[in-house]
């Protein structure tokens, strides 16, 4: 049975050119630094991103962690927003990996205040009872489903660095903010000094991220992805299909977002829903339903109709536009909502 999956855009299938790829892959041992289908998704990985060099990790939370732990000495703070994936839904691994306490400065759907971040930033300070900020992390696109204006980008970047603080971006949907910008992903990723981007999220890539930043940092953080037991051999075969998800996908996001937009539109006609429709930047839908239902039926309800939905979190749904949901699966799915709201009232 093919069930429509919108609980993440990570659940999708590789595509068969991914498939193809992945079969036909040339590979090494990358750990030997002899993998040339690695070698080239990082270097076409790093030029895309305006950055000297980029490394291949298992996934999004390993390369932000892998940022931290490279950036940052043990004992340091980063700041960031309160609600950014970094804080909320990374396990607390920032403690246990590089050892860094996390300083967090009040987001308003996203958005950080360049002045919030400078006036928390602790370089230089002689009191011996303040860390030293080591890192400050942005986030872009958000986890909430929306981009973040250039601009305060560039003012966090300035604020940061007027105080000698480097600044990562956790870009697991860097490519989703930029085609929502209109902008390449090197015009995004110029206000930072490391950016991780992820494969699996949105592109059908089966497994990965990109650590991408200078050629000395890489170096670095290559070591430390060792420590961190991400050193794989014949990774090849994942990166081929990590090359075909840049080169092929990337266009096709485009559509997710149209997806999501016409979602929001008619989920909004639904008795006792709420859209954040102003949050509808990408190819996330948030909602809420108005009325007493149980989330475990609701949940179970899409699923006998052919449908993977997460339960809600603090009551709040969340459906997720991918490559392998139609215009017609849209329909579907609130058709299905729709009719759980009719039978139960």
């Amino acid at each position: 049975m093919r069930y429509i999956d919108v609980r993440s855009d990570t659940v999708t299938q590789p595509t068969q050119a991914m498939r193809d790829a992945m079969l036909n892959a040339v590979v090494g041992d990358d750990v030997y630094d002899e993998d040339p289908t690695v070698k080239e998704l990082e270097r076409k990985a790093a030029e895309l991103t305006g950055k000297e060099a980029a490394l291949f990790v298992p996934s999004g939370t390993f390369g932000n962690q892998l940022a931290l732990f490279t950036h940052c000495k043990r004992g340091e703070e980063v700041i960031l927003g309160d609600d950014c994936h970094i804080v909320v839904h990374e396990v607390g691994a920032s403690s246990v990996i590089a050892g860094v306490q996390l300083r967090t400065v009040p987001s308003i759907r996203g958005v950080i205040d360049p002045c919030e971040v400078k006036s928390r930033i602790r370089n230089g300070e002689e009191d011996i009872h303040y860390p030293s900020t080591g890192l400050v992390c942005v986030e872009n696109a958000h986890s909430n489903g929306r981009v973040i204006p250039l601009e305060v980008m560039k003012k966090i970047y300035e604020a940061a660095h007027e105080k000698s603080v480097p600044v990562h971006l956790d870009g697991a949907r860097l490519f989703n903010a930029s085609e929502y910008l209109k902008v390449s992903p090197a015009e995004i990723t110029a206000y930072t000094d490391s950016v991780m981007f992820c494969l699996s999220k949105g592109l059908c890539a089966p497994v990965g991220s990109i650590l991408a930043s200078t050629k000395s940092f890489i170096t670095s953080a290559k070591k430390k992805r060792k420590l961190m037991g991400g050193g794989l051999r014949q990774a090849g075969f994942l990166a081929a299909a990590g090359i075909v998800a840049i080169d092929s996908m990337r266009g096709e996001l485009r559509k997710d977002h149209e997806n999501a937009r016409f979602m929001a539109d008619r989920l909004s006609e639904l008795k006792n829903i709420s859209v954040n429709s102003e949050d509808v930047h990408i190819n996330m839908v948030f909602f809420k339903i108005n009325s007493s239902v149980n989330p475990s039926e609701v949940v179970e309800y899409f699923l006998t109709n052919g449908i993977k939905i997460n339960p809600p979190e603090n009551g709040v749904y969340r459906f997720v536009t991918n490559y392998w949901v139609n215009r017609e699966d849209v329909n579907f799915i609130v058709d299905t909502l729709s009719s759980f709201l009719s039978d139960r009232g």
